[in-house]
């Protein structure tokens, strides 16, 4: 770095300035620190700025399944928003599990990680707390906040009302849900805003048209399954996201049911396989790539200086197609 300050004429503040992003640079001073760069073939050690920073460039995203298309456009859009930062990404998956989550937090401050970005499931709302007092950054992307963390959170009662008012029209009333698992921290916060708003609009959730699984398409099918097989069959089924719905989908199909002439199906997140399936999903559109480019925002942030905890949410938006 001195050795290209040397040939720009310029000061290695102002070279670290124009390689790490963090200060405005006049752009002619740009320019002829990029040129002396690239004519010296210069290019940064991350590994030597770590030994003199005592932390990697290294970010985790701890998400509960990368399979779920919605983590994997949350890892692009934070990837995308990072590296221009000089951070890289690491995708660890965690299969919702509490020994799993708990190894990935400990492994990210052993590895003194640059930052964490993480979905958690089964995690106490402290755990973040050991992460924070060694000065590593967090955000967390949850319907529920952890502690005094980042956090960012869907915006979605008005979406959640408008699903519902959707149903009620068609002339249904008997609403079935496919929620989360009973013992994820927090409870179910999707299942609590469709029990909040559905009487509104005239519909009725009984407590055994609500079955509990994991966010999967396995878990999707036998929910489904068991709702069908009831005494008092739903003539709607909402689901906790599009993964499973569309494993209610594939169950419909096995039992011989039309969707949405014998039930109604609505999903949640709308990714994008939602256009995909036929019939098309009706869903509850949470954007996952805005999720990632705040959460990014959030991280650099306090990797900035910022240390008051900070909640963004994110809108959610109703998406009417041919499922309901």
């Amino acid at each position: 770095m001195n050795d290209v300050a040397r040939a720009a004429g310029v000061s290695s503040a102002t070279v670290s300035y124009v390689l790490s992003g963090k200060r405005p640079v006049a752009e002619g001073t740009r320019r002829t620190v990029e040129s002396a760069v690239a004519e010296l073939g210069f290019s940064l050690n991350p590994v030597a700025r770590s030994l003199r920073t005592g932390r990697s460039v290294m970010v985790a995203l701890i998400v509960p399944d990368i399979a779920n298309p919605f983590y994997a456009l949350l890892a692009r859009s934070l990837q995308d928003e990072l590296r221009g930062r000089g951070y890289h990404v690491v995708v660890c998956n965690t299969e919702a599990r509490r020994d799993e989550e708990q190894a990935l937090l400990r492994e990210a401050m052993h590895q003194r990680f640059a930052g964490v970005v993480m979905t958690p499931f089964r995690l106490s709302t402290t755990a973040f707390d050991a992460l924070r007092g060694a000065g590593i950054p967090v955000v967390v992307s949850a319907d529920i906040a952890f502690g005094a963390v980042d956090h960012v959170a869907p915006d979605a009662e008005d979406a959640v009302r408008q699903a519902l008012r959707h149903v009620a029209d068609s002339g249904r009333r008997r609403l079935g849900v496919v929620a989360g698992p009973r013992d994820a921290t927090g409870g179910d916060p999707r299942l609590e805003r469709i029990r909040t708003h559905a009487a509104a609009v005239g519909l009725q959730v009984e407590e055994e048209a609500v079955v509990h699984g994991e966010h999967t398409r396995a878990a999707g099918a036998e929910g489904f399954r068991r709702l069908m097989l009831s005494r008092h069959r739903p003539e709607a089924v909402l689901c906790v996201n599009d993964v499973t719905a569309v494993g209610a989908m594939e169950m419909a199909d096995q039992l011989g049911l039309d969707i949405p002439g014998d039930v109604a199906l609505v999903g949640h997140d709308d990714v994008d396989f939602a256009t995909l399936v036929r019939p098309r999903l009706t869903t509850i559109r949470y954007p996952a790539r805005e999720v990632g480019r705040v959460a990014a925002r959030l991280l650099l942030e306090q990797i900035d200086g910022r240390t008051q905890p900070h909640t963004a949410r994110v809108s959610a938006e109703f998406v009417p197609r041919a499922s309901a």
